[in-house]
C-alpha cells in the first residue's frame, strides 16, 4: 500500500528536473500522475514511461501556465484522466531565460501559480494538499541579497509564495492545506547552471558556503516527503542551506 493509492497528482513543469523526480517519487507511493510539460513532449512522455514501467500511472500533458487555456486544460486533465485531484505540485518556475518580456518573471512565478491553484481548487477534496517549490534565494529576498541578476526572480517567487499564502484561510475552509518547500541551490538545475554561467564560481562558492548542496533528486525526495507529512497549513519546510537562517533573523 502506498500513501498516494487511488489518489492523483499534477506537478507542473514535470517534464525534467526536480518536478520529473518527484512525479516518479509520488508514482511509487501509488498517486496517478500528470506529468506537465510546456514545449518538451518528448521529454514528458519518457517520465510517463518511466514511470508506467515501474508499474505506476502517469499522463502527459502540454500546458503553458501563462495562458488560461493551459491552466484549466491542465486541471481538467486530472480529472478526465483519473477521476480526481487531490495533490497539486506547484513546480514550474523560470524568469532567467534569455528574450522573454520583461514582466515574464512574474506572470509565470506569481500569476500562474495563482491561476493554477485556483483552477484546481473546486475539484479537491478535502484532505488535498499543495505544494509550491521555491528556493532560499526567493523565499529569504527581503532579508539575504541575491546575484544581481537572479534577483528579479527571486522577487517574482517570493511574490508569488505570498499571493499563495494569502489564499491559506480560504483553502482551510475547504480542507486543502498548503505547504512551502524551499531549498538551497540545487546542484544540475537549470537556474544553478544559468547563474553559474553568469556568474562563474558562484556554485562552487556556495557549495563552500552551505557545506553540501542537495542533487536534484534528493530536493525531489523532500518534496515528495511533504506531500503526506503530517504539518500545519502554511508550514515552510527548509532543505539544506542552514546559514540562511543566521543571516535571514537579523
Amino acid at each position: 500500500m502506498g500513501l498516494l493509492d487511488n489518489k492523483t497528482a499534477i506537478v507542473t513543469g514535470s517534464s525534467r528536473g526536480i518536478g520529473a523526480d518527484v512525479a516518479k517519487f509520488l508514482a511509487a507511493e501509488g498517486a496517478a500522475v500528470v506529468v506537465n510539460y510546456r514545449q518538451k513532449a518528448p521529454r514528458a512522455n519518457k517520465v510517463v514511461a518511466e514511470i508506467e514501467a515501474a508499474g505506476g500511472r502517469a499522463a502527459a500533458v502540454g500546458a503553458d501556465l501563462t495562458t488560461q487555456e493551459g491552466v484549466q486544460a491542465l486541471a481538467s486533465a486530472a480529472m478526465e484522466n483519473f477521476g480526481s485531484l487531490d495533490v497539486l505540485v506547484l513546480n514550474a518556475s523560470g524568469g532567467m531565460e534569455t528574450g522573454m518580456a520583461e514582466d515574464y518573471a512574474l506572470k509565470l512565478n506569481r500569476d500562474a501559480q495563482l491561476n493554477m491553484l485556483n483552477a484546481a481548487v473546486p475539484l479537491m477534496p478535502e484532505g488535498s494538499r499543495v505544494v509550491f517549490i521555491t528556493s532560499h534565494q526567493a523565499h529569504f529576498i527581503n532579508t539575504v541579497p541575491t546575484m544581481a541578476n537572479y534577483e528579479p526572480v527571486a522577487r517574482s517567487k517570493r511574490a508569488g509564495e505570498d499571493a499563495l499564502r494569502e489564499l491559506v484561510p480560504d483553502l482551510a475552509e475547504k480542507g486543502i492545506s498548503l505547504v512551502v518547500v524551499s531549498g538551497d541551490m540545487i546542484e544540475g538545475t537549470v537556474t544553478a547552471t544559468l547563474l553559474d554561467r553568469s556568474n562563474p564560481g558562484a556554485i562552487e562558492a556556495r557549495r563552500a558556503e552551505a557545506g553540501k548542496l542537495y542533487s536534484v533528486k534528493e530536493f525531489a525526495a523532500e518534496i515528495a516527503k511533504m506531500v503526506t507529512a503530517d504539518v500545519p497549513s502554511g508550514h515552510t519546510e527548509y532543505v539544506g542551506g542552514a546559514d540562511y537562517f543566521d543571516k535571514g533573523n537579523h
